[in-house]
């Protein structure tokens, strides 16, 4: 739960998170960190804020029979795009 990081679903292969993680980076450069005016904040990290709109900060799930409901491939990735940092999870269950 930071500003800066996401909870995605996707498939884990490393080819894909390796495409995803170019991606990003063409579309919000981390350098240099004077083009974004929120880091006129003393900050460096407004390229991570963008990713993170991106990606999105949450995911909803289908639980049938008390297990995840996933297709074959998928699975929940947590990303950080401003380093690492202590994490916290929020799990909320609607319905029966």
């Amino acid at each position: 739960m930071h500003i800066t990081a996401s909870v995605f679903i996707n498939d884990d292969e490393s080819g894909l998170h390796q495409d995803y993680e170019r991606w990003l980076e063409r579309l919000a450069p981390h350098e240099p960190v004077s083009q974004y005016m929120h880091n006129r904040t003393g900050e460096d990290n407004g390229d991570a804020h963008l990713k993170r709109q991106v990606m999105g900060r949450e995911v909803v799930v289908a639980v049938t029979d008390g297990r995840l409901d996933f297709g074959p491939w998928e699975q929940i990735f947590y990303g950080e795009f401003d380093g690492r940092r202590r994490k916290r999870v929020l799990v909320k269950i609607i319905g029966e």
